[in-house]
């Protein structure tokens, strides 16, 4: 299923590349020519935006067909064929480049991704993604991670509370900030996880002191510090580590036993992935 909003944005990406019209296709294609292309792979990498394809084609013509060959997630390499698409020869061309703009960025934001989970695969601990998203895209792009394997954090400021420095600096402390957040939640009958983010292993005791918190963010934490922090909470609450993780460290990272590691460059970072849509003889 699609989500949330997609139809809409398909519509203006469509509206954005024909403003008044395909004029190339239209001068140099019959109206009734039929014809088909397949979506070429040409890098390696993890396939994403299966579905969102189908949807554009769909949108620019009912009457095209595409055939999937490969599912989304799947491992993909150089010359590998992701789908075939077949009807009016003005209609594939028109979904060309909106189709190919969509698939690329997934795909290159689900490989990352499975680039990730693979470094911490046997660990237990799950790559989380952030708000770190292109603006407009946030639903398209965590969805990417999903396929990659990853796990979505939060979508956006509405579905969890999360306390970060700059919050409990305003509000005068962790403790303070946690207080306010669980009064304000009681006022309006409201359920919601809370995170406090922290910046030393003394935050962290603030946080085990007032408690009414589900996850500690332990931020820019070192290695040692991460595994002193992940015995002080003895799984009272998450753990999620967060703060200039890569690939070469996000498996030590994971070793220290939280539960979750977040990367922004999940989203904020990924290249896209080469593909191209080919006409078929």
């Amino acid at each position: 299923m699609l989500p949330p909003g997609t139809d809409e944005l398909i519509e203006r990406a469509l509206e954005e590349d024909l403003g008044d019209g395909d004029h190339t296709s239209l001068s140099t294609i019959p109206a009734e020519a039929v014809g088909a292309a397949h979506l070429l792979v040409k890098a390696t990498g993890v396939l994403a935006g299966m579905e969102i394809a189908r949807a554009v084609f769909l949108r620019v013509d009912k009457g095209l067909t595409m055939r999937p060959l490969l599912n989304d997630g799947a491992r993909i390499a150089p010359k590998d064929v992701a789908f075939t698409v077949h009807g009016n020869s003005r209609s594939i061309l028109l979904a060309e480049r909106v189709v190919l703009n969509f698939m690329q960025r997934m795909s290159g934001i689900a490989t990352l991704t499975r680039a990730f989970t693979d470094a911490v695969e046997g660990t237990g601990c799950q790559v989380l993604d952030t708000r770190k998203t292109t603006p407009g895209l946030r639903q398209i792009e965590k969805w990417a991670v999903r396929i990659g394997g990853g796990v979505n954090h939060r979508i956006g400021l509405h579905d969890m509370m999360m306390i970060k420095d700059n919050h409990a600096d305003f509000a005068g402390g962790i403790p303070k900030a946690i207080a306010r957040a669980l009064e304000y939640q009681k006022e309006r009958s409201q359920v919601l996880p809370i995170e406090v983010e922290t910046r030393n292993l003394e935050e962290v005791k603030q946080v085990m002191a007032t408690g009414g918190v589900q996850r500690i963010m332990l931020d820019n934490f070192t290695p040692e510090n991460l595994r002193q922090a992940v015995k002080l909470i003895d799984h009272k609450m998450e753990t999620e580590a967060s703060g200039g993780i890569t690939l070469e460290t996000a498996r030590s990272f994971a070793e220290c036993g939280v539960d979750f590691i977040s990367v922004g460059a999940l989203t904020h970072s990924a290249g896209c992935l080469d593909l191209s849509l080919k006409a078929m003889g």
